[in-house]
Formats: C-alpha cells, sequence, structure tokens
C-alpha cells in the first residue's frame, strides 16, 4: 500500500520507534542500527546528486575482491557506511563487496556489538556516469561469536534465514529506503524539503504474477537451455496468458528488483559458460534480496533451492538467481526442471 495525500507524515525514525513498542523484549539496538543506516544512506544520497559538479566520477585505479574496476563512488559509500556502522556501537564486524576479509570493530561500544553487517555499498556504480539509478544493499544478522571478542568469519556464513533485517536503498529520480525485519516490507522515500525519510510504501507485497522479465540478453548464447526456453516462452504471443512479457534491464539489481518488486515479474541472473557459478553474491546481494521478495509475497531461488537456504561456503560466493512474482519464479523453474 503506497502513502497518500491527507495521511500524517511517519519518518522514518517514527516507524522504527513504533514498531520497537510492538516487541516489549526489544533492547532497541536493532533500532539505533537502522537509524544509523538511514543517516549513512542520505550522506551517500547527497555525493551521488553532486556526481557530475564534484570530482567523484570514473574509477578509483584499484581492482577489488570480484576482479571489478573500482568507482571512486564505490569507495566513497564504503567508508561512509563503515563509519556509521561502527558510530552505531552495535555491529562488531562488516563484510563488504569492496573488501577481500571482513572489517572487525575491535575498539570500543562496537567489540560488544551484537550484529554483523552485510553490504554492497553501491550496487551498479558503473552505471553512474551515464544517471541510471544505483543502490545500497544490506543484510544484517545476530553474531555467533562470543560478545567482547573479535568477530570470526563464521559469523558471516550463515544461511539467510537467520536474516534479523535487510534492505536496500535506491538512489534516482527520489532515493527509496526499503527494508523488513521479518515482519513485512515498508518504503520509505526521502523528503529533501526536510531531510527525512518518510514512509511511502507500507505494506508492500509484490503481484503474484507479472508481465515483466529482466535478464542481461546480451548473454542469451551462454546461458543454460531451460533459460532459453523460458525467454522464449516470455516471448510468445498469448493473449489469454497477457504474453509476450515485456524485456526490461537496467544492469542494476536494485534497480531491477525494486521495479519489479512494485509492479510484478521476474529477475534472472543464471550461471552462464564464463561463470558456472554464476556471478551475484550470496551472502550481502541475494540474501538479503531474497529476504524482501520471500516478506513481500515473492519469492527467491538458485534455480532449485531457495536462496535463504543455501549454506554459504565462503564470504563472496557467487550463485545464480531467480527472484520476483511466485508465479512466474515457479514457472521459469518447469522449464529448468524439463530441460536440463
Amino acid at each position: 500500500m503506497r502513502a497518500s495525500a491527507g495521511y500524517p507524515i511517519i519518518t522514518l525514525n517514527e516507524f522504527i520507534i513504533n514498531r520497537q513498542s510492538e516487541h516489549p523484549e526489544a533492547r532497541g539496538d536493532l533500532s539505533r542500527l537502522l537509524h544509523h543506516i538511514g543517516v549513512a544512506a542520505k550522506i551517500v544520497n547527497k555525493k551521488i546528486n553532486k556526481a557530475g559538479l564534484v570530482d567523484i566520477l570514473g574509477e578509483a585505479g584499484d581492482v577489488n575482491v570480484q576482479g571489478e574496476d573500482v568507482q571512486k563512488l564505490d569507495v566513497f559509500a564504503n567508508d561512509h557506511f563503515t563509519a556509521a556502522l561502527q558510530a552505531s556501537g552495535e555491529v562488531c564486524a562488516i563484510a563488504s563487496e569492496e573488501n577481500q576479509e571482513i572489517i572487525t570493530f575491535d575498539e570500543g561500544l562496537s567489540r560488544d556489538g551484537h550484529y554483523v553487517f552485510c553490504m554492497d555499498p553501491l550496487d551498479g556504480s558503473s552505471n553512474i556516469e551515464v544517471n541510471v539509478s544505483v543502490g545500497t544493499i544490506f543484510s544484517i544478522y545476530r553474531r555467533l561469536s562470543p560478545e567482547g571478542e573479535p568477530a570470526e568469519l563464521s559469523d558471516f556464513l550463515q544461511t539467510g534465514e537467520h536474516q534479523v533485517a535487510a534492505g536496500y536503498v535506491i538512489y534516482g529520480s527520489s532515493t527509496t529506503l526499503v527494508y523488513t525485519t521479518g515482519n513485512g516490507v515498508d518504503g520509505f522515500t526521502l523528503d529533501p524539503g526536510i531531510g527525512e525519510f518518510c514512509l511511502s510504501h507500507s505494506g508492500i507485497r509484490t503481484p503474484e504474477t507479472g508481465r515483466i522479465y529482466s535478464i542481461n540478453e546480451g548473454n542469451y548464447v551462454h546461458f543454460p537451455i531451460g533459460v532459453k526456453k523460458y525467454i522464449k516462452y516470455c516471448q510468445e504471443i498469448d493473449p489469454n496468458s497477457g504474453r509476450p512479457y515485456t524485456s526490461r534491464y537496467i544492469g542494476s539489481l536494485v534497480s531491477d528488483f525494486h521495479r519489479n518488486l512494485l509492479k510484478g515479474g521476474i529477475f534472472i541472473y543464471p550461471q552462464t559458460q564464463s561463470a558456472p557459478r554464476g556471478k551475484l553474491r550470496l551472502i550481502y546481494e541475494c540474501n538479503p534480496i531474497a529476504f524482501i521478495a520471500e516478506q513481500a509475497g515473492g519469492t527467491a531461488t538458485n534455480g532449485i533451492t531457495r536462496t535463504v537456504e543455501l549454506h554459504p561456503q565462503g564470504l563472496h560466493q557467487r550463485v545464480p538467481f531467480y527472484v520476483g512474482s511466485r508465479s512466474m519464479v515457479d514457472k521459469a523453474h518447469e522449464f529448468l526442471n524439463t530441460y536440463h
């Protein structure tokens, strides 16, 4: 449900506090952490909006653990989210797309932090120079290691079912923060006039089906046969089922997923001949998006198993990804099972 005129404005902080009051056992630590995420998102948003006016565009001259050229804005977003999370005192360690190893906070309150934080600080950053929407993806888990001790890699190698919260920020024509704590999905749009995220999409439910399929068809020849057959199915004319579907692909997971979440559709990034294990990262891209999708009534898999049931084997593990409206993902599975 989208908030409309006539309803009182509810800011992100007010919403978080109200939700906390629904759980008397809550200590407020997750609420404080979500507040700091919102602050970091505002800082990154401001820099992105000035990207064409300051020396923040282009490559930083480094290559990250993924073998990708690091953009200056990647570094900026990574640094500011890291600083905000450390300042919260609730996070003991971070896993980021931009860092080979986990970042641990071994001093002050952060050493006793209850949570570990996983993030892709700026998804789709290679598109920023052409003014295409980009985003931040994040996931939060309760730590497994003893409080007061340094965090360990095992804190991050939990299945997605153990996420306590997940979300993303999309920096586009407007800046929107979408998140879930396992009790539905809500979206907040940044009002630049007051500098606050305000509730704009309450209780988001993704349609059971849709008419959008999102996949990089430039890699068609490298796709598994089941994916090729499903694409042809999407393109067939069948007025009774609303086909042909519309192909929409931006190249930013956050942007493609956000559109499909609201309108109904499927996003697919399968394994290919050059990336036999898929390309998207399980821990800080697929798991948080899968958690949000399921909380909104959709589904997410690797083509066989629910994404959130997969056991991570490494910090930067890649997996195939099928996410979106439940009936569309189910139909894609039919083709995958029929054509091996």
